[in-house]
């Protein structure tokens, strides 16, 4: 293996000329002479460069609309040649073919083209196939080619030319070499998901499939001995204007916000914990929400996320600054506001794009692979609950057992929410039962003080006895709300009637783990 090999030739073909100008000028000054096609070709010589044209090394022009222009054994074969091959040299002597030592090119604007609606015959013609075949050959041959997959790599060929010359070390192609499979199999996977209609045949289809480009690397991984990024377009979501850089552990408790906060239309500010709910209240103004949030647990709020879907206020702002918190989510700030929550310095003040869409599908990785599940998307209104019992829940029941629900959706199974006027008096997260859960969240609600005569109370799954019915109408909870589908729920309905309950019916469970 020799580590350093010359460039003297450069088969240069790309869609997309910008910044291009600056790494052929380069190239020229060190005497590397260049081939091109079509569109590139005509821009290299226009900026003074002599340029060789494909056609006139393979003896054939561009053809079918331009699908074919590279694809010939006189261009990969100039590409693919083993230099330390003689039988190789020899093979490119007898057929006329020119060593290619680098090649720069970039991929048809496919994903790019899906994204504005565009008709399906002219995303099929974004589909790259020459692009592709070029950079696949280049990197295979790494040992002898230097291969640019995309304009990102540009800065780096530059730094190679500044400091060496048209010369490259081994360990300078095969990085390159990486980069170009990174660019490929994202291409690919791109087309493949286009093809699959998204999301939805990841079940039916047998196939999973996924390519997330720009790592974004955080503090640490959920703790400070083990290493975590990100990869996506955090800043499609997200827009940081103050603090402290974000860490894995904030990720989980920024998404838990954003979904939670997400299912409520009604100006609603909550607090976020270790992925829970704390303290959540909807009300008229953002002000009240913050004041009543703030009310259902101030202990546990130290610390945490705080989300809100509504313009956070200078008066809101004052009331927020007074406790200490990691992170606050809002769609929008008064300038008053950012100028109150800016005054400390590492706290992470981040505004979110109410309009995106989070990914239907979610992924956990597991033991030697992955798990692939439907996001919990299913909200339940009015019109979705049974009701089981001789008792009816009046209106402003029917709206706490709906916020509740909510709430309990977003909380780690088991789980138990109590909710009175649209505030969460407490929960009952993460417990091995459910009882535990409610036992719990009554506890909870009374050390902050929390009247919960009149409350109502949600469960994320069914009540296998009628214990946590028991236990409910001893505290004055008057209205319970759960999916149903134990064996044992008349016994349950049996309970609320026996002690004036209303109870409903959701159908629809809402673990979480």
């Amino acid at each position: 293996m020799i580590d350093k090999r010359p460039i003297r030739r450069a088969l240069i073909s790309v869609y997309d000329k910008g910044g291009l100008d600056g790494l052929l000028k380069k190239l020229h000054e060190e005497g590397v002479t260049f081939i091109s096609t079509g569109g590139t070709q005509t821009f290299i010589r226009s900026l003074g460069f002599p340029c060789e044209v494909v056609e006139d090394l393979t003896g054939y022009p561009s053809i079918l609309g331009g699908r074919v222009k590279t694809l010939h054994p006189k261009v990969f074969g100039g590409i693919l040649s083993r230099r330390g091959e003689q039988e190789d040299g020899l093979q490119l002597q007898h057929y006329g073919i020119p060593e290619i030592d680098l090649v720069i090119t970039d991929l048809y604007p496919f994903e790019q083209t899906v994204a504005t609606g565009a008709p399906t015959e002219e995303i099929i013609e974004k589909i790259d196939i020459g692009g592709v075949s070029l950079i696949r050959a280049a990197a295979k041959n790494f040992a002898d080619v230097v291969v640019i997959a995309s304009k990102g790599q540009y800065e780096t060929l530059g730094k190679i030319l500044e400091h060496s010359g048209a010369v490259s070390t081994w360990a300078e192609r095969r990085m390159l070499a990486q980069e170009a499979f990174a660019v490929t199999s994202g291409y690919d996977t791109a087309i493949y998901r286009y093809f699959s209609e998204g999301e939805r045949q990841v079940f039916e289809e047998g196939y999973f499939r996924m390519a997330i480009d720009n790592p974004l690397p955080l503090r640490y991984g959920e703790n400070p001995h083990q290493q975590a990024c990100f990869y996506g377009n955090l800043a499609g979501v997200l827009s940081q204007f103050h603090g402290k850089e974000i860490s894995y552990n904030n990720m989980l408790d920024i998404e838990a916000a954003l979904c939670l906060i997400g299912d409520f239309k009604e100006t609603t500010f909550a607090v976020i914990k270790h992925n829970n709910a704390c303290g959540i209240a909807s009300r008229t103004t953002v002000e009240e929400a913050w004041t009543d949030a703030l009310a259902c647990d101030s202990v546990s709020a130290f610390g945490g996320i705080l989300v809100t879907n509504t313009e956070v206020t200078g008066k809101a702002a004052e009331s927020i600054h007074t406790i200490f918190f990691e992170i606050i989510l809002a769609p929008a700030y008064t300038e008053n506001a950012l100028t109150i929550l800016k005054q400390k310095k590492n706290r992470i003040i981040l505004v979110y794009n109410s309009q995106v869409e989070l990914p239907h599908k979610q992924y956990r990785s597991l033991l030697n692979g992955a798990l692939v599940q439907d996001r919990d998307d299913s909200i339940q209104t009015s019109s979705d609950l049974q009701i089981l019992t001789v008792r009816k829940p009046d209106a402003r029941e029917i709206e706490d057992l709906l916020f509740a629900n909510k709430v309990v959706k977003h909380s780690k199974s088991n789980a138990i929410t109590l909710v009175k006027n649209k505030q969460l008096c407490a929960s009952g997260v993460g417990q091995t039962s459910r009882v535990d859960a409610l036992r719990q969240a009554i506890e909870k609600a009374k050390s902050f003080g929390f009247d919960l005569q009149g409350a109502v109370m949600a469960s994320d799954a069914f009540f296998p006895f009628p214990d946590c019915v028991e236990i409910a109408a001893e505290v004055g909870i008057t209205a319970v709300i759960q999916p149903g589908g134990s064996v044992n729920d008349a016994l349950s309905v049996g309970s609320c009637d026996k002690h004036g309950l209303a109870m409903v019916k959701t159908g629809v469970r809402h673990f979480k783990h």
